[in-house]
């Protein structure tokens, strides 16, 4: 969390999502954490595993989703998106994060499975 409020603090709002996670992922790599980018998610259909194009933001010590949106205001689907892709991936523990929010704990949210 300290890390996605110095990269707000920093940049601000209005920038592109790769931007933010990119600087994230470099801030989280600075602090000595071991972060995947686009880490591909594949799923599994009637005993088939498929690369269906799934793509998660920040995977961060295999353990947190990290999912980046710089948006106007975050919506149930994107919500959704971190839950399905808690569910597909097996992990328990995700934060969607919005850069585009004028402070960072308002378009911040944790999700457990």
């Amino acid at each position: 969390m300290d890390a996605a409020i110095k990269v707000h603090r920093l940049l601000g709002p209005g920038l592109l999502e790769s931007t933010y996670e990119h600087c994230l992922a470099h801030e989280l790599h600075q602090r000595g954490l071991p972060v995947d980018r686009q880490l591909a998610l594949p799923i599994e259909f009637d005993g088939l595993r498929l690369d269906a194009g799934y793509r998660l933001d920040l995977v961060v010590a295999e353990t947190v989703i990290v999912e980046v949106k710089a948006v106007e205001a975050l919506s149930r689907l994107h919500e959704a998106q971190l839950l399905t892709y808690l569910k597909l991936s097996g992990l328990r523990l995700g934060y969607l994060m919005n850069f585009n929010s004028v402070q960072l704990r308002h378009g911040l949210r944790r999700f457990v499975r």
